[in-house]
């Protein structure tokens, strides 16, 4: 299994609602590619900027070919990316 934690930062207050949609958007497009064990996209209630995305694919493989699908190619990169700082985590799970 291949864990990525991703953080998102809004750039401004005012990106926080386009960033919000568009994450809500992609979650069922990126559950059904293949590889896909987990896709979740979470809001912070302490900073309200700030988007935490938990992905468990089967593999690198299939994270590296999810790039270029449908939710990153006409969701995330024109919606998402040009309004947030991004930090991606390759994880490693603890205690499972």
């Amino acid at each position: 299994m291949f864990p990525l934690i991703v953080t998102l930062e809004a750039k401004t207050e005012a990106d926080v609602p386009a960033i919000a949609a568009a994450l809500a958007r992609m979650r069922l497009l990126c559950l059904a590619e293949p590889g896909c064990l987990l896709w979740e996209a979470y809001h912070s209630e302490v900073d309200p900027k700030v988007f935490v995305l938990v992905e468990h694919w089967q593999s690198r493989a299939h994270w590296e070919a999810h790039g270029k699908l449908d939710a990153i190619q006409t969701i995330y990169l024109p919606e998402v990316l040009p309004r947030a700082r991004r930090a991606a985590h390759p994880s490693v799970l603890l205690g499972g």
